[in-house]
């Protein structure tokens, strides 16, 4: 992968042209105008460049750029080796605690819904709440010890809870000075180049979504969050969001940061509201 971008960074992109940008990518992350100011811009973006992928289609993320690849995407859905970690997810939701409750207990309505709001921002400890840390608060909550992140059971736990909320649209809150704070934050981070390549994850999924490294397309920021966690071919496994960020790290050369850490929560807490409107599908399917 690290070879491709140094290609890219060389030569150049090939591939799916957009329509002319009115808005240039960069001054979108440059610019702090506040979440709402900041969402239309982002899907106004979208929407001159593509004008012919309605929001709803970026669920799908960079199989909506290709009508071969999105038949392939169907046929996988079909069979998806995910599916094998939803299920272990949910025999896991399902086994009682020690004090004889379960996870669905620290949840609304039994964790039907709820992801379509994380991450959150917690006013009481100013942070950004994710599945995963919900998920070592629950247990916490009920006397039993944290699970690690990325682990195959906490991984299938985020899995599950997700796939609660399949079919219902993200709608991320941002409110009050320290929410903005915590969302500008990951903003920056999105933005801000790093590494040997001096790459952003901009520099890809905004400025160059639809274009081909080698073989695969670039997917777009939009419905990101959506999907994940995804089952992608590359790892033969179920993984997280931020799994995917530490590997994009990693390609341009830069130290990854601990899943979790507050820098990959405030990120999350950005990339998630960008896809406000867009369905939940879990797990996804990537190349």
């Amino acid at each position: 992968m690290k070879r491709w971008l140094i290609a890219l960074s060389i030569a150049g992109l090939t591939g799916i042209s957009g329509a002319a940008q009115a808005v240039n990518w960069w001054d979108l992350g440059n610019i702090k105008v506040g979440p709402d100011e900041t969402l239309k811009q982002f899907h106004e973006y979208f929407k001159q460049r593509f004008p012919n992928i309605p929001l709803e289609k970026y669920a799908i993320g960079s199989y909506a750029f290709n009508p071969e690849m999105y038949s392939q995407y169907q046929e996988a859905m079909q069979f998806n080796p995910g599916d094998l970690t939803l299920s272990a997810g949910q025999k896991l939701w399902d086994i009682p605690f020690k004090n004889g409750k379960t996870y669905a207990s620290c949840y609304p309505n039994g964790g039907k819904g709820v992801a379509t709001h994380y991450p959150y921002f917690d006013d009481k400890t100013k942070t950004v709440v994710t599945i995963g840390t919900s998920i070592n608060a629950c247990r916490s909550e009920n006397g039993e010890a944290p699970l690690k992140y990325g682990s195959p059971d906490m991984v299938a736990l985020q899995t599950y809870l997700t796939s609660l909320s399949n079919g219902m649209p993200m709608a991320i809150q941002v409110s009050g000075p320290a929410a903005t704070k915590a969302f500008e934050e990951g903003k920056a981070y999105y933005f801000m180049k790093r590494g040997q390549l001096n790459f952003s994850c901009a520099s890809c999924h905004v400025a160059y979504p639809g274009k081909y490294l080698r073989d695969q397309i670039i997917s777009p920021v939009l419905g990101e969050s959506a999907h994940f966690p995804s089952y992608r071919a590359a790892w033969s496994s179920v993984n997280t969001l931020q799994k995917r960020i530490e590997g994009c790290n990693k390609n341009v050369g830069a130290e990854p940061q601990p899943l979790e850490s507050v820098d990959y929560r405030n990120l999350e807490y950005f990339m998630s509201y960008l896809s406000n409107g867009i369905k939940i599908n879990v797990p996804g399917y990537r190349p």
